[in-house]
């Protein structure tokens, strides 16, 4: 164990505010309790007033907790609301005094919960609209991801749940490579440690001193239990993206987060809500699917439309990863599974750095009065509606769209890192970059044909058309 070391400059853990917020043991617990205790009171909430008139429910955790909270962290701090999380915060008690099973090797699949995010929730989310983001539809879900959370706890060990179950876990540990800080130790007090005090206060089973070396954080949920143990863990600031450029620990699975959430929610977004705005909606592909389909089959509830948008976007997207990152592996002259492993990475920031734009454009617009609006109800306040801070016209909030570039531009640098990485003749590089960088080339394509869209045709009148938003009808 090492105390009271000299820290360097980039070490959060050095200044005072900081060394309060993430190591100080009290006011992390402080944090935890006051989430668990807001987490069980929206849940109860969702059931004794199960219609749409509770706001409270619903921007508690489709408001404040996601995507608010979790997209601004993620770019940020990195995955620290897993540290909070009120299923990580419980968990930890009830591993300790389970039964500390091994999980498995059918459930140590970290696919199944991509899976359950992205079909089970995303799938869900546009196909049928109004089944989740009611008040009741809300409760019952996260009662269900409480008790399920609840049992592995208890029956296997090493936060498990966290690891291969959790439909956040996975997001957050592909994502928190984008952020600008870093967990690791001090090699020169771990050289000669024969104690490892970090590793053995780790509920997760992870080695702490071994994350600089392999340039990954493994699983760490930057819970910060490790830095109480020993002072040589740091927690540092660094550039942006930065551990990409490097070799690092491979995990398909974080490649699969970035495609797959990338056309879950960018894409889809971008073809049901964004192109659906425009005149020219009747003409796009997943409406006229929607409609041919709907001259046969009237399902109530159900938004074929949104269903084609999901679908189009998942087999565009993969299809054209699969496509550049094959073109690549031949330029490279490497198989294609280490390529994708690789090069993968590049597409980390398309998702969560353009989303960051959206997030804070929509802070001003409607996040911020609906999530303060939602409190007063929830709480029976005595204070009037807050109003939003901005219009959704305002020209001033077009700075945000900057971000979707940004994420281009960081993914294209990502991929020029990684290229490198590769020894073979510049001419090989070169060819491998410009095949693995057209999902990039697609989003750029996408976001053009979106301002043109909107330009040339013009922003479609409510009540002109109904099927973008309702299901079909014969």
């Amino acid at each position: 164990m090492v105390k009271n070391i000299k820290r360097a400059k980039n070490d959060l853990l050095a200044m005072p505010i900081f060394k309060t917020v993430f190591k100080n043991k009290a006011f992390q617990r402080s944090i935890q309790i006051i989430t668990l205790a807001l987490f069980v009171y929206a849940i109860y909430y969702g059931y004794e007033n199960p219609t749409k008139e509770n706001t409270f429910t619903k921007n508690v955790f489709w408001g404040l907790f996601w995507s608010f909270f979790m997209v601004l962290t993620l770019t940020t701090f990195g995955r620290i609301f897993c540290g909070i999380c009120p299923h990580g915060f419980l968990g930890k008690y009830i591993t300790k005094y389970g039964m500390n099973f091994s999980m498995p090797k059918f459930l140590k699949n970290r696919y199944i919960g991509i899976t359950l995010l992205v079909v089970g929730w995303w799938g869900v989310y546009y196909t049928i609209p109004g089944a989740l983001k009611i008040p009741l539809a809300t409760a019952i879900m996260f009662t269900v991801l409480t008790i399920v959370a609840f049992v592995i706890f208890f029956l296997y060990k090493d936060m498990s749940y966290c690891k291969y179950i959790c439909p956040i876990g996975n997001l957050t540990k592909a994502y928190q490579k984008v952020s600008f800080t870093k967990l690791g130790t001090n090699s020169e007090h771990c050289a000669s440690c024969r104690t490892f005090e970090c590793s053995t206060a780790c509920t997760y089973n992870l080695k702490p001193f071994t994350f600089d070396k392999k340039n990954s954080m493994d699983d760490c949920s930057l819970c910060m239990d490790c830095t109480r143990a020993c002072d040589s863990v740091d927690f540092k600031i660094i550039p942006p993206t930065s551990t990409l450029y490097k070799k690092t620990k491979v995990e398909k699975s974080d490649i699969w987060v970035y495609i797959l959430v990338f056309a879950s929610i960018t894409f889809t977004m971008s073809f049901h809500h964004a192109l659906g705005r425009t005149n020219i909606a009747d003409s796009l592909p997943w409406v006229t699917s929607a409609q041919y389909v709907g001259q046969y089959i009237s399902i109530k509830g159900v938004d074929f439309v949104g269903f084609f948008a999901y679908l189009y976007s998942l087999v565009l997207v993969v299809s054209t990863t699969f496509a550049g990152i094959f073109l690549a592996s031949k330029a490279l002259g490497q198989k294609f599974s280490s390529t994708f492993s690789s090069l993968g990475y590049a597409y980390a920031p398309l998702f969560i750095i353009a989303s960051l734009g959206h997030l804070l454009s929509g802070f001003f617009t409607k996040t911020y009065s609906n999530v303060l609006n939602g409190f007063i109800q929830g709480f029976s306040l005595d204070i009037n509606k807050v109003q939003s801070l901005a219009s959704r016209g305002d020209s001033w909030l077009m700075a945000f769209e900057l971000f979707v570039y940004l994420a281009m531009i960081l993914g294209l640098v990502i991929l020029y890192k990684r290229v490198n990485l590769f020894k073979v003749s510049k001419m090989r590089k070169v060819l491998a970059y410009v095949a693995a960088s057209s999902l990039i080339l697609l989003y750029l394509g996408l976001s053009m044909y979106k301002i043109y869209a909107f330009k040339t045709y013009g922003v479609k009148q409510r009540g002109h058309s109904t099927h973008t938003h309702t299901h079909m009808k014969k």
